[in-house]
């Protein structure tokens, strides 16, 4: 097992939290507004100290020093303000890390595939926030590109990114997961995640409500119980969607 979890707790903030993560998988992690999600990615990450134990790679989290996980694994935080006035290639180059960094190659296809090739050279302030994202996202993906790249967290990753932007997103990612990355990204798109996950953590008020397949834990009365909200499962010319309804 990649990740294990057991007993994960943050004073006020998350509750205890059990659930593990194999490698190559795709979790989605879901809830409303002050579930927890952001508390648990940033203890994931080992940047948000918590009671209770958490394991990656059978060894203690807290025991890994930072730039070890900086070759192992990648965060992506909710809000980032652009640090400096550098070019965009010099940020993505800070993330290159390891003993054998991904290639310029390798980067040069990430920033094609998030339509970012015109803008290396252009200073990270003056990005629209949609190029900033993109930005964020291709520095993640060349830290995990890497060999020892094992473990991805994305806090809200599809923010600012238009359709076509979300879709090219989408199938980069389903290759990272194919090629034996680990990702565990949170969202407010349910039917995104009903589509895309493999699997679900839902979470409200802390407490992780359910876990299991995107089709075990994605129905409408486990929804409307976790949202406050009712929701309707359809087909809609052979696909199937959630919707909320009055």
């Amino acid at each position: 097992m990649l990740l294990q979890c057991e007993g994960v707790t943050v004073a006020r903030r998350l509750a205890p939290f059990s659930a593990s993560a194999k490698q190559g998988e795709l979790i989605h992690l879901l809830g409303p507004n002050g579930a927890g999600k952001s508390s648990l990615l940033t203890c994931l990450s080992g940047l948000l100290p918590a009671q209770g134990q958490i394991l990656f790679n059978g060894r203690p989290l807290a025991e890994w020093s930072g730039t070890e996980l900086a070759c192992h694994r990648a965060w992506l935080a909710q809000q980032q303000q652009p640090v400096s006035n550098m070019p965009v290639w010099h940020y993505l180059s800070l993330h290159l890390t390891g003993s054998t960094p991904a290639d310029e190659q390798t980067v040069m296809a990430i920033c094609d595939t998030l339509q970012l090739k015109d803008k290396l050279a252009r200073p990270l302030s003056q990005l629209s926030g949609g190029e900033w994202q993109r930005v964020r996202l291709a520095a993640v993906f060349g830290q995990m590109a890497q060999p020892e790249g094992q473990l991805l967290l994305l806090d809200e990753p599809l923010s600012g990114l238009d359709l076509a932007q979300q879709a090219a997103f989408d199938r980069y990612l389903q290759s990272r997961v194919a090629a034996g990355l680990t990702v565990i990204m949170s969202g407010h798109d349910i039917n995104h995640s009903l589509h895309n996950a493999q699997r679900v953590w839902l979470l409200k008020n802390g407490e992780l409500v359910q876990q299991g397949s995107a089709s075990e834990v994605l129905q409408p009365e486990i929804l409307s119980v976790t949202y406050g909200v009712s929701f309707r499962r359809l087909a809609v010319e052979g696909h199937e969607m959630l919707t909320t309804f009055l």
